[in-house]
């Protein structure tokens, strides 16, 4: 109790609360510019907290990423431009929601859902810290790649009824992704002797030239509605509705959990991150939703997902970074460096030497999310009148920031180019009915998926080793079940052979990878995950056999 009090005044100091206050405004204006990412705005505060003391240093610094995790779905839901990777899937069902007329409503539930997401992290940090980053080491290269065929199989949800159009977009971003240079052996690929196309296309121009460039281009399409605000289209409530946003997310408390699971799991595991977790967890909630049909078009649970996961990450991300001074992305890397500037050394032993620094974090990380919902609230007033603003004027100020922001990430005018080419590729996919989502999610996770094959091989070229490590294995099966589920779906209710099967095979399936782990309570779960299914076999075979 002494330590916690120690670290409870070293935190409500009025002079940190201050710097607090600063950083969590920083970071939602940071999040919410297209191409200032979150990595760049903490890096720009570490030199600002070297003459701090330390527990002060990191308050300001997690005060910046928790501003910088929630500022991303401004601009996404507004304006259909995610602010940053992590909220690449906010736009899916947020932007429709604010063009259907319910700005307010959708910025209420991103605003609540990173909430929950980032307090339900924190108390996982507090509980679980040392326990969940033992997970993380057991990951190797064959396990991350294993992880990213899971993600990918995410586009046949992703795509809808046009699933041909989004496996050809998926694969598409994959490509896109291979231009360049190889990592991991340096070599030049699809560069035709370009020193442009040698270094690649940044994923940042890449992703707002797709999204950004492409919308605004479909929007000033047509004469007429380029002079129109999104307010003289219908009636749009330009106040946030905090209570119904509220409601919402208590009637979808299990779609708030699972994705903060979803995004905790994904931040412990190195290199990660957001830009997988909020993927992940919106393909988790359409999967697990009855009815489905209203993903896209702005339903609630395609922003509750999507913002807790991505709050979630960092929670993860400092967890084996707190038990095992192995940060889990780059912003975790960045507060290891303040750390040592510091003289602080963290490893397994840092939780027992720096109890009340470590506690110290626990509580930023709470104060923040609760600082970051008060200030949020505020600015959305003033970001929701964008919807005022006329169609023309607004993608001319768009378009402005956007490519200022694009050109700030190298000082290279060839990221322009890319911008301007995406958005055009991004327009004429529109048109032809391809899903823009599976082309980005290529692009996102083939770099890492990529990088992590050819680690693998170098190790060991055997194949077999996808396949017969636990988690590897454990992700090829779930990566299976995930490509047969929308059959699952077409199905489901019908009493057919394959709905009946599908959930104790899932079960069957994935007893096995968990055996192979070993330890009791893996083993209890394997256990578990058997009878449970042979439990359900015996309800839908047994049973009605013996009635006859």
């Amino acid at each position: 109790m002494d330590i916690f009090l120690e670290a409870l005044f070293n935190i409500i100091d009025p002079i940190t609360l201050i710097y607090m206050v600063i950083g969590v405004g920083a970071g939602l204006m940071a999040g919410s510019i297209p191409g200032f990412t979150i990595a760049m705005a903490i890096v720009l505060t570490l030199p600002f907290t070297f003459s701090m003391p330390p527990a002060q240093g990191l308050a300001t610094m997690i005060s910046v990423l928790v501003g910088g995790l929630s500022g991303g779905l401004m601009s996404g839901i507004l304006t259909g431009i995610p602010g940053t990777p992590s909220s690449v899937a906010t736009t899916f069902d947020g932007f429709p929601m604010a063009r259907n007329g319910e700005p307010g409503l959708a910025l209420g539930i991103g605003v609540w859902s990173s909430f929950c997401g980032g307090i339900i992290s924190a108390v996982l940090l507090v509980l679980f810290a040392p326990q969940l980053a033992m997970v993380g080491l057991e990951f190797q290269p064959w396990d991350f790649f294993m992880l990213v065929m899971f993600a990918l199989t995410v586009t046949a949800s992703l795509a809808g009824e046009h699933l041909i159009k989004g496996l050809i977009a998926g694969a598409a971003g994959l490509l896109i992704r291979t231009v360049g240079e190889d990592e991991a052996v340096g070599v030049g690929r699809f560069d035709f002797g370009s020193d442009y196309l040698l270094t690649g296309f940044d994923f940042i121009a890449v992703l707002i030239g797709l999204f950004a460039f492409s919308q605004l281009l479909s929007d000033l399409r047509n004469p007429v509605t380029a002079r129109n605000a999104l307010s003289d289209r219908k009636q749009v409530k330009v106040k946030i509705e905090h209570r119904r946003a509220i409601a919402i997310l208590i009637k979808n408390w299990v779609v708030v959990i699972r994705s903060a699971l979803i995004g905790m799991f994904t931040g412990i595991l190195p290199g990660a991150g957001g830009s997988i977790a909020n993927i992940l967890a919106y393909d988790q909630a359409k999967k697990a939703a009855k009815d489905d049909s209203k993903f896209g078009k702005g339903d609630p649970r395609g922003i509750i997902a999507p913002e807790t996961s991505n709050n979630a990450v960092e929670g993860g991300a400092l967890t084996p970074l707190m038990a095992l001074g192995i940060p889990g992305d780059i912003t975790a890397a960045i507060m290891l460096g303040a750390l040592l500037m510091h003289d602080i050394v963290p490893g397994p032993t840092f939780i027992k030497d720096e109890p009340a620094l470590a506690y110290s974090i626990y509580i930023a990380f709470f104060l923040a999310s609760f600082i970051m919902i008060g200030m949020q609230s505020g600015v959305l007033r003033v970001f929701v009148l964008v919807t005022r603003i006329k169609t023309y004027v607004l993608a001319t100020v768009i378009l402005t920031f956007a490519t200022i922001g694009v050109f700030a990430l190298h000082n290279s005018i060839e990221d322009i180019w890319t911008l301007f080419f995406f958005g055009i590729l991004g327009f004429v996919m529109r048109q032809l009915g391809f899903p823009l989502a599976p082309m980005i999610l290529g692009v996102v996770l083939g770099n890492i998926a990529e990088l992590n094959l050819a680690r693998a091989l170098a190790i060991d070229a055997d194949p077999m080793l996808f396949f017969v490590r636990p988690w590897s294995l454990f992700f090829a099966i779930v990566a299976v079940f995930s490509m047969i589920f929308p059959i699952y779906q077409k199905h489901r209710d019908t009493g057919s052979l394959i709905e009946r099967l599908f959930s104790p095979l899932v079960l069957l399936s994935l007893s096995l990878p968990l055996f192979m782990m070993g330890g009791f309570l893996r083993t209890t779960l394997a256990i578990a995950a058997i009878a449970i299914s042979s439990f359900i076999l015996w309800r839908r075979f047994g049973s009605s056999k013996s009635k006859v």
